[in-house]
C-alpha cells in the first residue's frame, strides 16, 4: 500500500495538481528535444566496482518519510558513499525547485524522486542521466513489465521504478447487501447498479467520479484503451479525443446527466465525508487507496471489500495506473555511478524494497516484493480479512505496457480541468469538451516548438 493513513503530505504524490511546473516552458527548438531509442551508439559499460570504491557525497531529494532507513542500508554496503536526504517538497513544490536548480546549473540533487507522468518532462530537456551504462537493464526483469516501459526508451533507462498505483474498486459490502447489488464485473453492470442504487436511495451514489483529477482520469482512460500521446524526439502525436477516450466519456456522460453518479471534488472534506458516511458505495482507486481509506473512514471498518475494476468487455482483465514514482539521476551529477547505484539499490535490493512496502507503505514495483507474504499476505480487519494487497498485486500485471505520457503533462492536466473536467463537474456535453481539450494541448505544444501531429 502506498499511502500512510492520515498523511496529507503523502497524498500530494498521488493526485495531480494543475500547478505542477507552473510557469515552466519546454522549448523543443532550443536544445530540448528528446532522445530517440537509437539516437546514438550505446555508451560503454561503466566499471561500477571501481567507481563505487571512490569517495562520493550525494544529495537525494525525496518526499518519502523515513526513507533514510533504506539509505542507511545503502551506506552500509557502500561505506565510501555518503547520502544527504532532503525533503524539497513534493509534487509541484519539488518540481518547481528542481527546474530552477537545473536551469541555474547549481543546487540540483544527484538523485531525485519523480512521478511516472513527469519522467518525459525531464528527459525531453535532457536533464536525466541514462542509467543503462551503470547496469540498470540488469535489474529490468525484477520489475512489473509496465513500470519499466514508463522509465525506458529502447535500451536507455531514465529512472528506476519505486512504487505504483494499479487501479481497482473498493466497495461497501453492507450497502451492496442491503440493496441486493452484485459486484459489477463489467461497466454495463456497473451502470445498471448505479441506477438501481440511486433509485432505491437518492442520498447514495454508486461512486464519485473525480472529474478534475488528471491522474484518476488518466488511469481510467488507460484501461479504456486511450493512447493520447506518441513521442519521438520533438515530434509529438496528440489524440486526446481518440476512440478510447470517447468510449470513456460516452459511458460516463449519461450517468452524470442522470445524476446517479456524484462529482464531489476529490481529497476535500466533502469527499472524505462521502467515504465515511456511506454516500459513496464504491471508490474507484489505486493500490494505495486501501490504506488511505483506513485512515480516512475509520468508522466504516469491516464494511469494505476490494475487487478489480469492471471491464469493458466480459472476460477481459485490464486495468490502468494512478500514482507511483521513480528514482532518477540528474544528468550533471558529479558522481553518476554512485547516484545510479543508489537509485538501483533503493528500489531493487530485497531488504530495501521490503522496508519500502512495510514501513513506508509504498505499493511495490518489484515482482518479489509484490509476492512477499509480508506484503501480499496481510489480512486487514478493515476489509474483513481479505488479502487486499494480493488482489492489487495481481491487478498490477494487467496494466498495459504501451501507455505514454507527454513531455508537457503539467499543461495537459491543467487544460483538462478547464475543459473536460469542467464539463464533467457541470454534467454537460463531453464531446465538445474533449475537442476543446485536444485543441488547447495541440496549440500549446506547437507554441513550445514541438512538431505536432493531431490524432
Amino acid at each position: 500500500m502506498t499511502m500512510p493513513s492520515g498523511r496529507p503530505t503523502r497524498r500530494s504524490l498521488l493526485r495531480v495538481s494543475a500547478a505542477v511546473l507552473a510557469g515552466a516552458t519546454l522549448l523543443a527548438g532550443s536544445g530540448c528535444s528528446g532522445e530517440s531509442a537509437d539516437d546514438s551508439t550505446a555508451p560503454a559499460r561503466v566499471d561500477m566496482a571501481a567507481e563505487l570504491a571512490k569517495p562520493a557525497e550525494l544529495t537525494f531529494w525525496t518526499w518519502v518519510d523515513g526513507i533514510d532507513k533504506e539509505v542507511a542500508l545503502f551506506e552500509k554496503k557502500y561505506p565510501n558513499i555518503k547520502v544527504n536526504v532532503v525533503n524539497a517538497g513534493q509534487g509541484p513544490a519539488q518540481y518547481t525547485k528542481l527546474r530552477t536548480a537545473l536551469k541555474a546549473g547549481t543546487g540540483a540533487p544527484d538523485v531525485v524522486q519523480v512521478e511516472y507522468q513527469y519522467v518525459p518532462t525531464f528527459t525531453i530537456t535532457k536533464d536525466l542521466l541514462d542509467l543503462a551504462p551503470y547496469g540498470a537493464n540488469d535489474i529490468k526483469d525484477q520489475f512489473v513489465d509496465w513500470t519499466w516501459s514508463q522509465v525506458s526508451r529502447g535500451d536507455k533507462v531514465y529512472a528506476i521504478p519505486q512504487d505504483t498505483g494499479p487501479m481497482g474498486m473498493l466497495y461497501r459490502r453492507d450497502i451492496f447487501e442491503k440493496y441486493k447489488i452484485e459486484v459489477p464485473k463489467t461497466w454495463d453492470e456497473f451502470a445498471e447498479a448505479a441506477r438501481k442504487l440511486h433509485a432505491a436511495d437518492p442520498k447514495v451514489y454508486l461512486t464519485n467520479f473525480l472529474a478534475n483529477d488528471g491522474g484518476f482520469v488518466t488511469g481510467m482512460a488507460w484501461q479504456a484503451g486511450s493512447r493520447p500521446f506518441a513521442v519521438e524526439g520533438d515530434k509529438v502525436s496528440v489524440s486526446l479525443n481518440d476512440p478510447g477516450m470517447k468510449k470513456l466519456t460516452g459511458y460516463w456522460e449519461p450517468l452524470l446527466k442522470e445524476g446517479v453518479i456524484s462529482t464531489d471534488p476529490g481529497f476535500t472534506d466533502q469527499f472524505y465525508q462521502g467515504l465515511s458516511s456511506g454516500k459513496y458505495a464504491t471508490w474507484l482507486t489505486a493500490a494505495w487507496g486501501p490504506l488511505f481509506l483506513q485512515g480516512t473512514a475509520k468508522n466504516t471498518s469491516g464494511k469494505w471489500a476490494a475487487a478489480p475494476l469492471p471491464q469493458w468487455n466480459a472476460g477481459e482483465n485490464v486495468s490502468g495506473n494512478w500514482g507511483g514514482s521513480t528514482s532518477a539521476v540528474t544528468a550533471k551529477t558529479k558522481y553518476p555511478a554512485a547516484a545510479a547505484a543508489l537509485a538501483k539499490f533503493l528500489n531493487s535490493d530485497p531488504e530495501s524494497t521490503k522496508m519500502l512496502a512495510t514501513q513506508q507503505f509504498l505499493f511495490p514495483a518489484t515482482k518479489a516484493a509484490l509476492n512477499d507474504p509480508a506484503v501480499a499476505g496481510q489480512k486487514p480487519e478493515f476489509y474483513g480479512g481479505q488479502e487486499v494487497n494480493k488482489l492489487f498485486a495481481g491487478i498490477s500485471d494487467t496494466v498495459p505496457l504501451d501507455y505514454q505520457f507527454s513531455p508537457f503533462q503539467d499543461y495537459v492536466y491543467t487544460a483538462m480541468g478547464d475543459t473536460l473536467g469542467k464539463a464533467m463537474s457541470q454534467k454537460g456535453d463531453l464531446t465538445p469538451a474533449l475537442d476543446a481539450w485536444q485543441k488547447s494541448v495541440t496549440d500549446y505544444a506547437t507554441k513550445q516548438g514541438f512538431t505536432v501531429q493531431a490524432g
